[in-house]
């Protein structure tokens, strides 16, 4: 790259480094819309978590002890 004009912005030879290492804007796309079904998925299974272990009795005024273990 010594030979290479001084004006190459960085984010071009980013873009040459994944597109060399097999990684197109499309792959790229797709990698990222896994990512966030992904974590999606977890939220709303965590959702369900809560749901399931929320006890079915009315709200209560007053604090109320936990036990922690």
């Amino acid at each position: 790259m010594a030979g290479e004009s001084p004006s190459r912005k960085a984010c071009c030879l980013v873009s040459e480094i994944l597109e060399e290492a097999g990684l197109d804007r499309a792959k790229a796309r797709a990698l990222r819309r896994q990512v966030l079904q992904g974590i999606v998925l977890f939220c709303q299974w965590q959702l369900e978590r809560m749901e399931q272990t929320r006890p079915a009795s009315p709200r209560r005024k007053r604090a109320e002890r936990v036990r922690v273990e």
